[in-house]
């Protein structure tokens, strides 16, 4: 990183989760850095990765929000969100078919769909968006996305014709798929299937067998569901076992696989579909350090988790990063992958982890007050202190 002064600071962090939103988490930088440097430039960009939070992202980067009731996991009805600009809608899994949408946070990894899913892609094509980009982190179902294409039109049928019940578990009595029903105004729409998972979605590294677990499913229950997608790919038409082994297909309990295999979507990192919509490339030119951070800096991060977008888009522009976090496992080395210059942990303030969430808003803002005053006006060289050394006061 070179010892240039930074007086205009672009905020760019992910959720602390469990703690706080990505807006919260920019929020409380951003009053920090003010406090300490009040003639800054501050610029507050949240980002995300495609799980939760997107729609957050993108309508803090000026996308209007839509909310509507559609059905939850189990069904029962939930108020959920989509973001439209410009034809474009960004759609987040999460909002209408993640695990926090169960009740009572229960989990029913036989039993949760995708149907709501598919409701807010319904929306979004009825509000005009002729590009859909369909996030698909935090899933509570392994339905191989059945439930998403039933909103859409699809019919899924058993021995007697009966529609299927909603969730993975009903997917071993699946005896025919009927596409030709799906909603025609899909076949005009552009789909971008925004997901950093790369598994397939049948065998030990697919949908069941890796997330089932997460969901709270049984190793029994992991049979099944597993049974129950293979019984999927086996009664769709069309080439949709090469779809089940394309990377991606395993994203969200298969829904990522009913997006490539029915609905033609369009694989790419949601770090970079979720940069590209809020302006992240425009805001880099204006900026002298970005910072950004999430949760946990791990080893996870460099899989290509939203810091290192963030990181690996402003290294391409020049600008240096800096990370705050709630801890940090990366050593400098690490670090130096990721393209982050220093790691700011809210560990180095406050040790018990509990506390540390419960107190990250402030934590943070005292974070970006060091951040003011290592790279404001008189700052010392950014060569040292070494990330994360020293104390943070």
């Amino acid at each position: 990183m070179n010892s240039r002064t930074a007086r205009r600071f672009l905020v760019a962090p992910d959720k602390f989760k469990g703690s706080l939103t990505a807006a919260q988490a920019a929020g409380h930088l951003a009053a920090g850095l003010l406090g300490r440097a009040p003639g800054a430039a501050v610029r507050v960009l949240p980002v995300a990765d495609g799980g939760e939070g997107t729609v957050d992202a993108v309508v803090a980067a000026g996308f209007e929000r839509r909310t509507l009731l559609v059905d939850g996991p189990l069904g029962d009805p939930v108020q959920a969100s989509f973001a439209l600009r410009d034809g474009t809608a960004v759609v987040e899994l999460a909002q209408a078919s993640g695990l926090d949408r169960l009740p009572g946070g229960r989990p029913a990894p036989l039993r949760a769909g995708t149907r709501g899913t598919g409701q807010l892609i319904a929306a979004a094509l009825d509000a005009g968006a002729r590009t859909v980009v369909l996030g698909v982190g935090g899933s509570a179902s392994t339905d191989g996305g059945t439930g998403m294409l039933t909103a859409l039109g699809a019919r899924f049928t058993d021995a007697a014709g009966h529609p299927l019940a909603e969730g993975g578990g009903a997917l071993t009595g699946l005896v025919r798929a009927d596409l030709s029903g799906l909603d025609p105004r899909l076949a005009a729409t552009g789909l971008v299937l925004a997901s950093d998972v790369d598994n397939p979605l049948l065998g030990p590294a697919g949908a069941a067998a890796v997330y089932g677990p997460q969901k709270g499913a049984s190793a029994q229950q992991i049979q099944q569901l597993e049974q129950g997608l293979r019984r999927l790919v086996e009664v769709l038409p069309g080439p949709a076992g090469a779809a089940a082994r394309r990377p991606g297909a395993g994203a969200a309990g298969g829904t990522g696989f009913a997006a490539l295999a029915c609905l033609g979507a369009v694989r790419r990192r949601g770090i970079d579909v979720l940069l590209e919509a809020t302006g992240f490339g425009a805001a880099l030119a204006d900026a002298d350090l970005v910072i950004t951070g999430e949760g946990s800096l791990d080893a996870q991060t460099l899989q290509g988790k939203a810091p290192a977008g963030v990181a690996a888009a402003a290294r391409r522009h020049g600008v240096p990063v800096v990370a705050v976090c709630g801890r940090l496992t990366l050593d400098e080395a690490g670090l130096a992958t990721l393209g982050v210059g220093r790691a700011y942990p809210l560990s180095a303030l406050e040790p018990d982890p509990a506390r540390s969430m419960a107190g990250a808003g402030p934590l943070l803002e005292r974070l970006g007050a060091r951040i003011a005053e290592d790279f404001g006006a008189g700052s010392r060289a950014p060569g040292t202190p070494a990330p994360g050394a020293g104390p943070v006061d």
